[in-house]
């Protein structure tokens, strides 16, 4: 897909207020961005990389490539450092957040070589060079990446320290065109408080970008959300522990919570 295709797929798709489903034959998006937290990749451990739910997730996403998606990734570290965290003990915060970018590529090298393992070629591209391991991140290489069938994991978030992996993700899908956000968690969409402390915390099916600001909601990080708002680049926040939500998500079904510019249902 060229890049002039791409932006306008994605124009077409930000007019609509709502996914149109589709089938599994037919996913709704053609291009999108997955933001996988460090934390997902802890599957039941305490700390690091599970490689039995990398393998998990590698298949969700080796069956939503099969259905011709094209597929770009950006994960956390916060399973290995976390720079903010860090940073509150009395660290340097941009010392902090490098090595937390370094984290980034050591997940991003770790999800390889399962998607490889699930039949799905990968490139890792990293904003901080270290040309043994991994490519530089050149937006034109990365579109052409995804234009040959590659998928391609955006490691070391934006390269810069005091932003956030949610910044690098929604800065990502702007640059090669995704047409929506993944975001992944271990809940099944946006509520008013956090539902693992609160039973009675209310679900949201859909949510405008300016409610995310303004009630605080923090499921991305303002500045994340702010730029998806100026781009209209919808996010969709879904359960990543579920078999084939991924899939879901691209046919266009109703899964977790759409944030929009649209009108809340």
């Amino acid at each position: 897909m060229s890049e002039a295709t791409a932006a306008a797929g994605k124009a077409e798709g930000s007019a609509l207020s709502e996914p149109a489903a589709g089938d599994g034959n037919h996913p709704r998006y053609k291009r999108i961005l997955l933001k996988l937290s460090g934390e997902a990749l802890l599957g039941g451990r305490q700390y690091g990389v599970d490689p039995d739910f990398c393998a998990f997730l590698a298949r969700q996403i080796a069956e939503v490539r099969s259905l011709g998606v094209e597929i770009g990734i950006v994960v956390g570290g916060g399973n290995i450092f976390r720079g903010l965290a860090a940073a509150a003990k009395g660290m340097d915060r941009s010392t902090g957040d490098f090595i937390g970018m370094l984290a980034t590529v050591m997940n991003a090298l770790a999800l390889q070589d399962a998607l490889e393992r699930a039949g799905v070629p990968t490139r890792v591209m990293s904003a901080i060079g270290m040309n043994q391991i991994a490519e530089p991140y050149i937006r034109r290489r990365a579109v052409r990446h995804l234009e040959k069938g590659r998928l391609i994991i955006l490691a070391a978030g934006t390269g810069n320290p005091y932003f956030t992996t949610d910044t690098a993700a929604a800065l990502r899908a702007v640059e090669i065109g995704a047409e929506i956000i993944l975001k992944a968690t271990k809940v099944d969409g946006v509520y008013d408080s956090d539902p693992l402390t609160n039973p009675g915390a209310k679900r949201y099916d859909r949510l405008t970008y300016s409610q995310v600001l303004n009630q605080q909601l923090r499921v991305l990080d303002a500045t994340a959300v702010s730029l998806c708002m100026e781009n209209d680049t919808p996010i969709v926040v879904f359960d990543i522990n579920k078999p084939d939500n991924i899939t879901r998500v691209a046919s266009g079904e109703q899964v977790g919570t759409l944030i929009t510019g649209g009108s809340p249902a």
